[in-house]
């Protein structure tokens, strides 16, 4: 049986009918979107065609509205919401009947209050809602910010920013628009943000300034005087990427999404940067990324919808039949009690047939079932959190009767299952594994580093007799290879890392003697064994999930230039030179450690002459400022660079997991729930932790996307035994219907990739999604729900799973992807845009799901 699947990001046989996946590549018409520096009039005046021949402004506003209703809107809206529940139109449709005399039970208003009470009740719960969603969107859009009016930087709201403004951000405060990082008070005008209102990361990441306005605009003069111009893709949802050019004083240089400050972000290490608006408002990535707010129609209340119109064709047809009966009744009667004629005279057997109907259509209304369940999960105290004092609370009540239905559950990871701590294990090195590093786990840069402890001596004696080249090279690998950034506080270096197994990197060679000091926009410095030595930076070469590697160009101060990569096993070893002598025991070491279910990655490096830098220099500089096919001309030279590598070992590192993760899903397995894991991580660290937490053991089929993509492979002797014949077959169909895709009209062609998608996906015991962004989480979730028609169930515990959030059932960790001490957590975050959420469990999350899991599976038998 298949056991597992990886979707990628990438992967091209899995396009949504409607909305793909993957964000589609930029085409020459979306590069139209032009900002010019401190020009609010030319921005002003451009219009595009809107609804009906009428036109809007084609830049938006800073201003957001997340509201749903309006003083005039409420209650036309509300009613028709509430009335899409068929309960509340059968009975409407009873008290019209009770309007007529001739066959009320009952005067009219006695139904009609119960009605109104519970309309009203629903309508005041609705309104609460969205009265916060109101103050939620006034707080927002009343936050001060200082915007560049004139030669003096002036305090405004976020509402007055418009695109073209020149803002100014302090330390701590929101980035309130996407923006171009023009300079910032820290060397070489780095900025440090954290993203985890946006991707979950709690990490800070880095931006930085071109060096041309870094230079330039060190004046609120001179950047009255910026007039430069931006030309870029047009708005849209894709959160890691950005593409333009900026033209200023006749030159051109290339922007890409390091220089961008995304709307959302917090500023963090910084004292004051500057930045371009480029995108304001609904316009911004983050809120393209959040779609609107929709009403979550349960599995019961779509079943009682259908279970109303039943029991009223059934309530019809029953008073139909006693209808008929009545009339016989009432013509047999009259007949035998022709004395009583008089009395019948304005009455004849077929219309008390017609009356008996509708009378007895009243009686026997009181059929309809209204179900009220949620209040049993406020009092359940298996879901109290004892550790922080505090219960579950059932936020909705319309979702709640799902949880015994659940088949899939679509899970974050970073934060929810894993505690994104890394630790350094192990390496391989010229021929040498070195053993465990039982370091202190509290260990971080500013309190110090603890002593290794005696299975590390041998390191650490081989490093202190430098004696060996390729050690040397491996750790000043590690110094020089990565995007960290170092504050000094006092006497001590802090690092600040884009991902944790970076940190985790840096601090071994830190302990190791070969500590990163400082780095500025075109050079390294670094201390190896007490001895400070800078690099230039000639190039660095990014990582993403295609590469799966990250490179940087280096000239040490002798002069010699040095590329040194990190990455994946599978992408460096076929990089490399030629099979050298250790290579045989280092690939043994990697599988070694892939059986301790440790993340890997292979180290390389090799050397330049200055003719072949030179030559392959010009040639980047000409691609680095491409408007189109920028990423794949990149890409092409990267690749060129990036051969002929000498292999210098391998690391090691350990991802720590939330407590009881492991345990928890292995109690949903056994409730027959199917767990998907969703993650914007790299496919490597997306399976370390999927072996880590169970989910995934050596015994099951491991189904890549480049599987998924191409034509089925040839089934190996080994496929077919662990295979049954019909699994075979099913799996035969699937690869066929995705191979003749080609055949079909395009609409019919995503439907059938679709289908055959989730099929297969739904076919195995677990899958993990990786590098997907939180819109992407919802469009998956979407995809299972409409081809399966299935209960499912999203677990998240940051703003960045707020679309997955949205179109699910919902669990949602209130501790949230956050800083120990910050004002505002996962939960809160979505309180205050007004999302609604079944049940808001408190940390630690796997200490309540293993209770919620009784339940369901309780439920299930």
């Amino acid at each position: 049986m298949i056991s597992h699947v990886f979707i990628g990001e990438e992967s091209s046989s899995v396009r949504m009918q409607t909305e793909a996946v993957r964000e589609p590549q930029s085409n020459p018409e979306a590069f139209t979107w032009e900002v010019q520096a401190n020009n609010r009039a030319h921005h002003e005046q451009l219009r595009k065609k809107s609804a009906f021949c009428f036109s809007k402004k084609k830049y938006a506003g800073n201003a957001i509205k997340t509201a749903k209703y309006n003083v005039l809107t409420f209650l036309p809206l509300n009613l028709y919401e509430q009335f899409h529940r068929m309960a509340n139109v059968y009975f409407v449709f009873v008290i019209l009947l009770q309007t007529f005399p001739e066959i009320s039970t009952l005067p009219w208003y006695t139904l009609l209050f119960p009605l109104s009470c519970l309309l009203t009740i629903r309508a005041l719960r609705d309104l609460m809602d969205d009265i916060g969603r109101h103050q939620s969107d006034r707080n927002i859009n009343s936050r001060p910010c200082e915007i560049l009016s004139g030669e003096s930087f002036r305090w405004q709201k976020w509402r007055d920013v418009c695109v073209g403004d020149i803002v100014r951000l302090h330390k701590d405060s929101l980035v309130p628009a996407d923006m171009l990082l023009l300079c910032s008070s820290e060397p070489s005008s780095l900025c440090y943000v954290e993203t985890s209102d946006i991707d979950g990361e709690t990490n800070l990441k880095f931006r930085q300034a071109l060096l041309v306005t870094h230079q330039e605009l060190t004046s609120e003069e001179s950047l009255a005087a910026f007039d430069g111009r931006v030309t870029c893709e047009e708005p849209n949802s894709r959160l890691h990427s950005f593409t333009g050019v900026l033209q200023w004083r006749g030159e051109t240089h290339a922007l890409d999404g390091e220089r961008i400050l995304l709307r959302g972000c917090k500023l963090r290490n910084t004292e004051t940067c500057c930045g371009l608006v480029i995108y304001a408002g609904f316009d911004s990535k983050i809120m393209r990324n959040c779609g609107k707010i929709k009403r979550k129609k349960t599995k019961l209340d779509r079943m009682m919808d259908h279970l109303v119109v039943i029991i009223f064709l059934v309530l019809l047809a029953t008073s139909l039949c006693l209808a008929i009966a009545s009339g016989f009744w009432a013509k047999m009667f009259q007949e035998k009690h022709s004395y009583l004629a008089a009395l019948y005279k304005h009455t004849t057997p077929a219309k008390q047939a017609f009356f008996s109907f509708w009378g007895f259509t009243i009686l026997l209304s009181v059929i309809i079932p209204i179900l009220h369940t949620h209040f049993f999960i406020n009092w359940d105290l298996e879901m109290y959190y004892a550790v922080k004092d505090i219960p579950a609370k059932a936020r909705s009540t319309s979702l709640n009767d799902q949880l015994g239905q659940v088949e899939y559950i679509f899970s974050d990871k970073t934060g929810t299952l894993t505690q994104n701590i890394m630790s350094f294990k192990k390496c391989c090195v010229n021929g040498t594994i070195y053993g465990n590093f039982w370091w202190w786990q509290g260990f971080r840069s500013c309190h110090g580093e603890k002593m290794l402890d005696s299975n590390n001596v041998g390191l650490r004696e081989a490093v202190q007799q430098n004696n060996d080249p390729v050690l040397r090279e491996f750790l000043r690998l590690l110094a020089l290879c990565h995007t960290v950034m170092v504050e000094e506080r006092g006497d001590q270096l802090v690092y600040q890392a884009a991902s944790p197994d970076e940190e985790a990197l840096v601090l071994a060679a830190r302990s190791l003697g070969y500590v990163f000091l400082s780095r500025t926009q075109d050079s390294i410095t670094i201390s190896e064994m007490g001895v400070k030595r800078t690099f230039q930076v000639l190039a660095m070469l990014d990582f993403n999930s295609d590469r799966k590697r990250m490179s940087v160009l280096v000239r040490d101060p002798q002069g010699t230039i040095r590329l040194y990569t990190k990455g994946a096993d599978t992408v460096i070893l076929e990089r490399l030179r030629g099979r050298g002598p250790n290579q045989d025991f280092t690939e043994r070491a990697l599988d070694h450690f892939a059986e301790e279910t440790l993340r890997t990655l292979c180290l390389a490096s090799k050397e330049l002459s200055e003719a072949e830098y030179d030559e392959w220099s010009r040639r980047h500089r000409v691609a680095n400022i491409l408007l189109q096919g920028r990423a794949c001309e990149l890409d092409r030279l990267y690749e060129e660079m990036e051969q002929d590598l000498e292999l210098l070992g391998v690391t090691a590192i350990e991802d720590k997991l939330q407590e009881g993760v492991p345990e928890t899903i292995q109690l949903l397995k056994l409730g027959n729930i199917k767990v998907w894991v969703l993650t914007g991580d790299k496919q490597e660290t997306a399976m370390n932790v999927g072996y880590a937490c169970k989910l995934l053991s050596d015994d099951m089929e491991i189904l890549e996307e480049k599987e998924v993509r191409f034509q089925p492979r040839v089934l190996s002797p080994k496929d077919t035994i662990l295979q049954t014949g019909e699994v075979l077959q099913k799996k035969g169909q699937l690869w066929q219907q995705l191979a003749c895709h080609g055949t079909t009209d395009p609409q019919e062609q995503g439907s059938l990739v679709e289908k055959a998608f989730v099929d297969l996906a739904t076919s195995c015991q677990a899958v993990i999604c990786c590098r997907v962004t939180p819109k992407q989480k919802a469009l998956i979730v979407q995809l299972v729900k409409k081809h399966k028609k299935a209960t499912t169930l999203a677990i998240g515990d940051g703003a960045n799973d707020v679309n997955m959030i949205k179109s699910e059932l919902s669990l949602i960790n209130a501790q949230g992807n956050t800083p120990q001490g910050s004002p505002r957590n996962g939960s809160s975050y979505l309180r205050d845009k007004g999302y609604q959420c079944s049940v808001w469990l408190q940390p630690n999350l796997c200490s309540t799901i293993p209770k919620t899991h009784s339940v369901l599976q309780t439920t299930q038998r």
